[in-house]
């Protein structure tokens, strides 16, 4: 049913089980899922007469068999200039206005595949969203957990596809864990952007795509807003899959941004740590899709910005604030999650060569934030 070759892994207890079972997370320690999964060089010259979405990279997805089942055009983002030496790519285009499309397009997939009976998923919105409206393409029952403080608008939208909301009392932590409690139901396929691997290989086309659009090279810095850090693994993956192809000869820098209220990675990798020193508070902040203060795949992160010789920045709430307003006068409309890396770059020195950063969510879905001091 599956591709070849897959199968899950836990990164800690090296634990196996079957990637068309239902088990979410490893028995042994709870932690979150890594696919055994051996992707084949993509050919550049081919892709010109491929299907226009993320399943052109079909060598590297686990799912591709040829014939995807779900699709909404998903992939495929412009890539545009903000400065002589800074690009970026606008992926509040998706067709759920949020890069999460990447990945929940695999996980609806997936689930497709094993027809559970309904799928659970957890967000502060925009990975709610995402896995709503496949699942909806799909024809998947489904329920989302949201925090109480989600976007108003953002709750609009899930409910629009048709997922039954489950609204938890509490911050982004307290959803998470009302989650993994209901995943253990019979019959629940836990759509996890955190825990199932498939949501990384779905992201990691965000970086075949720069190596496409690119003429088959990479900037040499790649700036991406972590939380969760779906984004950067998922980049970090398609980074050491494209060179151990041979298909680049150096890896770009990963720089990790994180709101300076929020910022239990950044913290930890300053003092050279290689897990979390301490779970973070979960403060408020303009930056709530990367507010994050316990991030179940932390070492994994922390390792993957070190090997590419990458660094975090942090930003101020001020700062999250100018650059929304700053990226909308240019004609970039996005939430201020979206905002952070901007927000980090325009307050540090640039470094040699392009640099290229995400604008992963739509300002529709939030509106204008106010300003913090």
């Amino acid at each position: 049913m599956l591709a070849a070759m897959t199968a899950y892994v836990c990164p800690r207890c090296l634990v196996n089980a079957p990637a068309d079972a239902l088990t979410w997370c490893c028995p042994r320690c709870r932690g979150p899922w890594d696919l055994d999964f051996a992707s084949a060089p993509v050919s550049l010259t081919s892709l010109a007469s491929r299907v226009n979405s993320l399943w052109r990279y079909e060598e590297a997805l686990p799912l591709a068999t040829g014939s995807p089942g779900v699709s909404l055009g998903e992939g495929r983002t412009p890539l545009v200039p903000l400065t002589d030496d800074i690009s970026a790519k606008l992926d509040f285009l998706m067709p759920t206005l949020s890069f999460k499309d990447r990945g929940a397009v695999m996980l609806a997939e997936l689930a497709r595949r094993l027809r559970p009976r309904r799928v659970l998923a957890d967000s502060s919105g925009n990975a709610g969203t995402a896995i709503a409206a496949y699942c909806a393409r799909a024809g998947l029952d489904c329920v989302v957990y949201v925090p109480e403080a989600t976007s108003a608008k953002k709750l609009e939208q899930i409910r629009a596809h048709g997922a039954r909301l489950t609204v938890v009392p509490g911050d982004r932590e307290a959803t998470a864990r009302a989650a993994r409690a209901a995943a253990d139901e019979p019959g629940t396929f836990y759509a996890s952007h955190v825990y199932n691997p498939h949501f990384l290989h779905g992201t990691k086309t965000y970086v075949y795509e720069l190596w496409e659009d690119l003429g088959g090279r990479l900037p040499e810095t790649i700036v991406v807003p972590v939380g969760n850090g779906t984004l950067l693994l998922g980049a970090a993956l398609a980074i050491e899959e494209l060179h151990g192809h041979g298909l680049i000869d150096r890896r770009p820098a990963l720089i990790a941004v994180q709101a300076e209220a929020v910022a239990p990675l950044a913290e930890a990798f300053a003092t050279g740590a290689d897990e979390l020193l301490a779970p973070g508070d979960a403060r408020p902040t303009l930056a709530e899709g990367i507010a994050i203060p316990n991030p179940p795949r932390a070492a994994q992160i922390l390792r993957a910005v070190r090997a590419t010789g990458g660094t975090f920045l942090t930003v101020t709430e001020d700062q999250l604030h100018t650059a929304q307003m700053d990226l909308a006068r240019r004609g970039l409309f996005v939430e201020t999650t979206a905002a952070a890396c901007w927000a980090a770059l325009r307050a540090t020195p640039p470094r040699p060569g392009l640099t290229v950063l995400p604008l992963c969510g739509a300002g529709a879905k939030t509106g204008l934030s106010g300003g913090r001091g």
